[in-house]
């Protein structure tokens, strides 16, 4: 959402003006009970006046609200203090969200400007400006430190991450310091770019740097310090460093004579290491580490070079001084101090030219001395932005993420021609700022024929050209009436023109000698003779073909510096400082809130628009085939967006309040949320069928070659939960309260008499449950039937699981007390799943015991325990049959399946890719048509009373799983089938039917055994789809389709 087309926000930063002491409670600003102060918007401040704006300002920040919006707009005030909302937490709350789903956040302003660049497919950019000490370099890290989070990437990526963020210390050592106003005032101006490939991650950067304020490098003001790094050296160098760079304390040098070394909460030592990791992962290598901070030590001693006046020249006051800064720049000190006290000139006389040495005076001799310091570390600094760009560099730009972040506007008690500079430089963002907002918001307004009523506003630009005017004015009713001012100030040798928010007076004396920004060749022609390769490639001038023109000075190296900087590539966003109301005033806050006010949150091209929301409607996806303007009427319409919401321009959509635009968004991302739900069940749908074959292969496998198996319990489905318990609380009282359920199921339990108890068996991943039922024998409840918990078993005390090599549903479970003598049908499921959790648990393999006797059965409560024994018999039929004898019991089942009979390794269809099914037959053979008794049941539902229990002893009733197999006569159920006559139509005829495929009628009933086979009864008709050589056919029933025996039906 821009205010501005190609702008995507404007980030405010200002001085805490109103400081003052609060109290450490406070609520968290996105907690539920957050406390509401002033507006988060300005556009909805109910009076627009300078006060009001102020006033809002001032209670927010007084509760720790420092970010306040205008629109589109972000205003900051730095609280010169940490604040708590910079964590992880806010990244994950800001991440996607829209701007006013959160309170206002130098997070939100990132993410709108990363998620605008991919969905435009536009590069995008932010200026950051303030006054000195607004915390705009702050920001900037804030801002790279979000990309840095958001935006995925692999190895390589993280590695162009750790450049962006490695930059920042590095960048301040050599280009901040200590200012009166700022601790970490940034003394350059630069415009980081992000690069990013067209999925969003970022694979490179570029940094260009603008204005470094080199006079700092020789002079400071009371109570500011030099640039970071020359503290950080003294502070921080080991013996060795200190001792090879002859480092001293910082009174001995005098580009340090500030007197001002230390710093309150600056740990220069840290620092030291920090700037030194950073050159590490940036890739300078260890040597041009040592040959930098070599440069810098040289730096600080040749300041310590001082002059005298001997026949009013100048002279090495000491020449004992020269001889470490030329060792240390790897130049001889005999010609450092002949070019430190001369210079060549070209004299010109007639048609020819010829050179001669000038003897400089005291004044020029220190000025010479402190250009080729200054030049030094000029060049140095370009060298680091050089070696970052180098880092990041890719061989072709796709998208970008634009930072401009320069020093801030400055008043002192007494401004030179550096603060001159820079608040002229602070005065075109401000002309920017203007001319991209309240400017070219109404005039964009005009040109797509939008209503609009022109809000009037103060543009700079008077005092703009007042600086950058070539016919100086001299009297102050001159320059008053080109500033636009009422009445000039009162006479005084300064220039005081109204600068941003509050008039500033600059002291005139020294602007000509410092706008002089000279290195003479003899200078350059000096560093060129230095052993030190590294030295002579900074100074890479060829003296002897460059022509010698008249040289640039300060001033003009700056206007030629934001020409460049208006070359900014679109998607800048202007800034501007905040101090209370001169600074509201000045910078039109009024103004703006008007124009936001009255203007639109939102505009788009129609075809941007198009693209953007095309699959709301079914006329517009995948792509409208009309006029452009009448597809974003018709998506307008759909939505049932209010015709009040928006207009309609000749090339733009313009979309009024922000809600508007998400409510759009919200439908686009519930369309795109019911895409992405299909995908993920059909594949979760995938996943789960590959599970429960992966379940059943190793269930099998614990049984394979140990024990028979029913006929039914093959590639059977794995469900898990059988009771329910979603809605069995009674059950899961007893349980953990957010413990998983694996298994659970209704047993039967023997006791010591071996008589059948049925009982609840429930597996966690950590217990065996064993719940039963009584009476309730006391209290108002008195009669009734509760759940009462019979056992609660560690999964890790249990000694083992015996079973027999029987096809029966027996299983016993070993403890060190008693044993637990169960039987269930889901036998195979339930120790697969308890085999797993106890490997887990005990990091040992479960032991499993098969046997046909197992003796003794440990008991408690016989008066004192005891033991049985128990045996498994051959005997007839596939249901168990038990005969208890005093101590022992005996269970007789019939022959089951080979115990060589295991899951199918392959089902029709798993082995092909292309859909569910496949064109190959399973490998098992389809079974026969069933044969015996004629009798046929219904499908048992799972989980019904139907579903069969073991019964009690002797009664030899079978269960419902031996009943589901029990087959229909194939001749009598066809008789049934064939000869029964029709019933005559009566009324009127029915509509014809429409047409079928084959189809065939059920004649037994099939119990499918997979996820991809049908289930169907007697005399269900099912639609044939394809039919295989193999036996198996393929049908639909019911609208689902699958697999089943052809011999259980018959064709009609």
């Amino acid at each position: 959402m821009q205010g501005v087309q190609h702008v995507d926000r404007a980030v405010v930063r200002g001085p805490g003006g109103w400081g003052g002491s609060r109290g450490n409670e406070r609520f968290h600003w996105q907690s539920h009970n957050v406390k509401q102060s002033g507006v988060d918007d300005m556009v909805l401040l109910p009076q627009i006046t300078e006060d009001a704006i102020v006033g809002n300002l001032r209670k927010r920040f007084m509760d720790d609200y420092i970010f306040t919006y205008i629109g589109s707009v972000l205003i900051s005030v730095n609280p010169f203090k940490q604040m708590p909302y910079f964590t992880d937490r806010e990244i994950d709350l800001y991440q996607g969200a829209a701007q006013y789903e959160n309170p206002p956040h130098i997070y939100a302003l990132t993410d709108n400007m990363y998620r605008n660049m991919l969905i435009d497919c536009e590069n995008q950019c932010v200026i950051i400006s303030g006054e000195s000490g607004a915390g705009k370099t702050v920001a900037a890290k804030y801002i790279m430190g979000y990309i840095s989070k958001v935006s995925g990437g692999g190895e390589k990526v993280q590695h162009v991450k750790d450049i962006i963020l490695q930059s920042n210390p590095l960048l301040e050592a050599f280009g901040n310091a200590k200012t009166v106003r700022n601790n970490n005032s940034s003394r350059f101006g630069k415009y980081f770019e992000i690069q990013f490939s067209r999925g969003g991650e970022p694979d490179g950067g570029k940094i260009s740097n603008f204005l470094l304020e080199k006079s700092r490098v020789v002079m400071q003001n009371e109570n500011e310090r030099n640039f970071h790094i020359y503290y950080q050296l003294l502070e921080g160098a080991s013996q060795e460093q200190r001792q090879n760079l002859g480092l001293m304390t910082p009174d001995y040098y005098y580009y340090l004579q500030s007197d001002t070394y230390k710093v309150d909460g600056t740990d220069d030592r840290s620092d030291f290491s920090e700037t030194l990791n950073a050159m590490q992962v940036i890739g300078i290598p260890p040597n041009v580490q040592q040959l930098v901070l070599q440069l810098v030590a040289g730096i600080l001693h040749l300041g310590n070079i001082s002059f005298c006046e001997d026949g009013n020249y100048a002279r090495v006051e000491s020449v004992d001084l020269l001889a470490f800064p030329a060792y240390l720049l790897g130049i001889d000190s005999g010609r450092l101090q002949e070019k430190l006290t001369s210079r060549k000139m070209d004299s010109r006389w007639g048609g020819r030219s010829e050179s001669i040495d000038v003897t400089l005076n005291v004044e020029q001799a220190a000025y010479t001395r402190d250009a080729l310091a200054k030049g030094l570390y000029a060049r140095l600094f370009d060298f680091l932005v050089e070696a970052i760009n180098r880092a990041m560099q890719k061989p072709q730009e796709e998208y970008s993420i634009g930072v401009l972040d320069i020093y801030g506007f400055e008043i002192f008690q007494k401004n030179g021609f550096e603060q001159f500079c820079i608040n002229f430089v602070n005065e075109k963002l401000q002309q920017i700022f203007i001319e991209l907002t309240l400017k070219a918001e109404q005039e964009e307004y005009v040109q797509e024929g939008i209503h609009w009523t022109p809000i009037q506003y103060f543009n700079n630009k008077v005092v703009c050209d007042l600086i950058e005017n070539k016919l100086v004015r001299t009297g102050p009713e001159d320059w008053a009436s080109s500033a636009g001012l009422a009445s000039p100030p009162r006479p005084q040798p300064l220039i005081p023109p109204n600068n941003v928010s509050l008039q500033v007076s600059y002291d005139v004396n020294g602007f000509c000698e410092r706008n002089r920004d000279v290195l003479f060749s003899d200078l350059i022609e000096l560093m060129q003779t230095s052993e030190q390769a590294f030295l002579r490639m900074l100074f890479p001038e060829k003296l002897d073909v460059d022509k010698k023109g008249r040289p640039s000075t300060a001033g003009s190296k700056i206007k030629v510096r934001l020409g460049q900087e208006r070359r900014i590539p679109p998607g800048d966003s202007p800034a501007f400082p905040l101090r209370v109301k001169h600074q509201v005033e000045y910078l039109g806050l009024k103004e703006n809130i008007r124009v936001r006010r009255a203007g639109f949150a939102y505009r788009r091209q129609f075809s941007k628009f198009l693209q953007r929301y095309a699959i709301l409607t079914p006329e517009t996806w995948p792509q409208w085939r009309g006029d452009e303007r009448q597809g974003v009427q018709h998506l307008l319409r759909a939505v049932n967006m209010e015709p009040d919401q928006y207009q309609m321009g000749s090339t733009k959509v313009f979309v009024k309040n922000p809600e508007s635009l998400f409510l759009l968004e919200e439908m686009r991302e519930r369309k795109f949320d019911g895409f992405a739900r299909t995908i993920q069940k059909a594949w979760r749908r995938h996943v789960a069928v590959r599970k429960y074959e992966e379940m059943r292969e190793e269930a099998s496998n614990i049984l394979l070659h140990k024990k028979e198996r029913r006929r039914n319990s093959i590639n059977r489905n794995f469900v898990g939960d059988y009771l329910g318990l979603e809605e069995r609380p009674e059950l899961r009282q007893f349980l953990g309260k957010r413990e998983r359920v694996d298994f659970a199921d209704s047993v039967t339990k023997y006791d010591r008499r071996f008589k059948p108890i049925k009982r609840d068996l429930i597996l966690t991943p950590k217990c065996v449950y064993i719940i039963g039922r009584e009476k309730v024998k006391k209290g108002p409840e008195k009669g009734q039937v509760r759940e009462v918990l019979k056992k609660k078993l560690e999964i890790q005390a249990l000694r083992g699981v015996s079973l027999s090599t029987r096809q029966d549903d027996f299983f016993i479970l070993q403890e060190d007390a008693a044993d637990s003598f169960l039987e269930s049908v889901f036998k195979t499921e339930f120790v697969s799943l308890l085999s797993k959790r106890f490997e887990e648990a005990a990091r040992r393999a479960l032991p499993l015991t098969f046997s046909d006797t197992y003796a003794p059965l440990k008991k408690e409560g016989w008066g004192g325990g005891g033991t049985r024994s128990v045996t498994f018999s051959r005997g007839s039929g596939e249901v168990a049959v038990l005969k208890a004898s005093g101590r022992s019991l005996t269970v007789s089942v019939g022959d089951g399946l080979p115990k060589s009979s295991s899951e199918s390794a392959q089902r029709w269809g798993r082995s092909q890719r292309g859909g569910p099914y496949g064109a190959q037959a399973p490998t098992r053979a389809a079974p026969g048509p069933p044969r015996g008794e004629e009798t046929c049941l219904p499908l048992p539902l799972v989980g019904s009373e139907e579903r069969g229990q073991p019964q009690e002893v002797g009664r030899g009733q079978g269960s419902v799983w031996a009943v589901t197999s029990t087959p229909c006569a194939h001749s009598m159920q066809r008789k049934r089938s064939v000869g029964q006559r029709p019933v005559p139509g009566v009324g009127r005829p029915k509509p014809q039917p429409r047409t079928h495929g084959p189809r065939c009628r059920a004649l037994y009933q099939y119990v499918g055994q997979d996820v991809d086979e049908l289930s169907f009864n007697v005399n269900e008709v099912i639609e044939i789809l394809m039919e295989d050589s193999s036996g198996w056919w393929k049908g639909r029933l019911h609208g689902q389709e699958g697999l089943f025996p052809g011999n259980y039906v018959e064709k009609i």
